[in-house]
């Protein structure tokens, strides 16, 4: 695939109407057809509590630019990074491009997540292998943090679609802890004994059910939201090759046959109708897609080396795909970190952006205007900002060890968690 391939110059060749190319071309001579009328748009039954669902073939309608919600009137434009080496966060002016302030977070910080009501941005320090975990809140109109709150072992946190949960993902514990959205005091526990490094997740277009990837054993986890239980796992497949690191994915004889037994599960997002789930995949270095209602894989895109962060663009036409050029978890990148495009419509890669240089692009979110998607450089300690029209980047330097940054304001009523899965 070449790398000089740009989102607008996709969209400049044709039209794309329900996964079909639709010709422009002889439409002129043509008598005028019948005009049908458009069939009706499905509603969905969501669960008590929680927002309806706007457009039944697009659960991001929300998300777009225009959409920016009252809540977040008055917050400051930035970019929160956590630094899991250095135990701060960076905060980024992305007018200036430039690190305006550096505060001490907890041990171990991974993620920086907005609230169900958009109101507080928590920070995730997990630092399970000392046992002293806690939330760092940060108000977005200030940009500072409070005192930080004790909880067990947050490696990441979501909220439930009503609203009336956070849900700590405790990783090492094999387990989900519902907290008091404000207050984190507990209210109950979902023990997941085969979910090995619970991670990331998405939720089902009526919110009913959300899809954990378990990373250390390859799988998914179905959990019942409203019955409080877990309903399934799945193993993943493993493709039959994936990408040699310190191999350029695009050059000829870049695959290798696949030996890994199982696959490491990361990010995850659903389909704009709610039909499929992406998974990205660090060691298949592709996205599997799921049938998330029958719980079963329906397909696998390759994409990059250590696929791993999934992000959809403002008008949920498009699905980034950052891959941080490693199959391993800890230590320097081995390979070319890169971004891809997937066209939801056709499910197909539409463009691939190589990082100058290598890089090891992992967790962010896109900018309120869609004109900018912000990663984390992992293991070269930057921030990239990049154009999704033509991937053109730029770095910014900040602390030890980047993760799951965000970007904020973004559109939308609500958050379901991680760094800014909004609808």
């Amino acid at each position: 695939m070449s790398s000089k391939v740009t989102v607008g110059a996709v969209l400049a060749l044709s039209v794309l109407a329900g996964g079909a190319v639709v010709s422009r071309v002889g439409v002129a001579s043509a008598p005028p057809a019948a005009v049908k009328p458009a069939p009706a748009i499905a509603t969905v039954t969501t669960v008590a509590g929680m927002p309806p669902v706007v457009d039944a073939r697009n659960l991001y309608s929300e998300i777009g630019p225009t959409h920016l919600s009252p809540a977040v009137k008055g917050d400051l434009e930035r970019i929160y990074v956590p630094n899991l080496r250095s135990n701060d966060v960076s905060v980024i002016d992305p007018a200036t491009m430039k690190v305006v302030d550096t505060f001490k977070v907890g041990r171990s910080p991974q993620h920086v997540i907005p609230s169900w009501d958009l109101r507080t941005l928590w920070v995730a320090n997990n630092a399970e292998r000392h046992g002293d975990g806690s939330l760092t809140p940060i108000d977005p109109r200030t940009g500072k943090p409070g005192a930080n709150v004790t909880v067990d072992d947050p490696y990441n946190m979501y909220f439930t679609p009503d609203g009336r949960s956070a849900i700590v993902v405790a990783e090492a514990r094999h387990r989900l802890d519902f907290r008091d959205p404000h207050t984190m005091a507990m209210q109950y526990a979902i023990e997941v004994p085969q979910c090995g490094g619970i991670n990331h997740a998405d939720f089902s277009i009526d919110g009913r059910y959300a899809l954990f990837t378990c990373e250390f054993d390859g799988s998914l986890a179905k959990i019942d939201l409203v019955n409080r239980k877990v309903l399934g796992y799945l193993k993943l497949s493993m493709p039959s090759t994936r990408f040699r690191e310190g191999v350029d994915p695009t050059a000829p004889g870049a695959t290798e046959i696949c030996s890994a037994k199982k696959g490491m599960p990361q990010d995850i997002r659903s389909s704009p109708d709610g039909k499929r789930f992406y998974i990205a995949d660090m060691d298949a270095d592709g996205v599997h897609v799921v049938d998330g209602d029958n719980l079963k894989e329906i397909g696998f895109v390759p994409v990059g080396i250590g696929t791993h962060g999934l992000y959809p663009s403002r008008d949920g036409k498009f699905l980034y795909i950052a891959s941080r050029g490693t199959h391993r978890i800890h230590g320097k990148r081995k390979g070319p970190g890169s971004v891809a495009v997937l066209d939801f419509a056709t499910g197909k890669i539409v463009a691939n952006w190589p990082v100058p240089g290598g890089g090891s692009p992992d967790m962010g979110n896109v900018s309120a205007d869609g004109k900018w998607l912000w990663l984390s450089g992992r293991y070269d300690d930057v921030v990239y900002r990049i154009d999704t029209k033509t991937g053109d980047m730029q770095k910014v330097k900040v602390g030890g060890e980047p993760h799951g940054l965000t970007v904020w304001p973004q559109p939308g009523r609500y958050s379901l968690g991680h760094t800014g899965n909004l609808r």
